[in-house]
């Protein structure tokens, strides 16, 4: 069981559905290019390769650091509400069954172990 499952927490498939929107935030207060984009984070402190700035862009980054999100936030001129659209529609819930297997999964006893390799006698 990963650490996610056994935190109760859901697993990356089942994480929360949201769509990133940097593009049309973008679009609506006029920057219209990536690499205009980019050189505008640059001016404010937020150096990124063009990967990354590819990924902000035309996809769905796997994850934005909240110290860049500021500064995203700052030279579009929107919010993170802007940026971060929810989708709960797309959010699905567990089958019964699953959600009982991480809610009730057993928790393996610690078995002390001497130092030495050695095992220790019967209890």
């Amino acid at each position: 069981m990963d650490r996610c499952a056994r935190a109760g927490h859901a697993p990356a498939e089942r994480a929360a559905e949201l769509k990133w929107n940097l593009r049309l935030a973008a679009a609506q207060r006029g920057i219209w290019k990536a690499s205009d984009l980019h050189r505008m984070l640059a001016e404010h402190g937020m150096v990124i390769s063009a990967g990354k700035m590819s990924g902000l862009w035309s996809g769905q980054p796997s994850s934005v650091k909240l110290d860049d999100l500021d500064v995203i936030c700052a030279v579009v001129g929107c919010t993170v509400s802007d940026l971060l659209l929810a989708e709960p529609e797309k959010v699905t819930r567990p089958a019964a069954e699953e959600a009982k297997a991480v809610v009730g999964a057993p928790v393996a006893a610690v078995v002390p172990k001497r130092r030495d390799g050695r095992s220790l006698p019967p209890a």
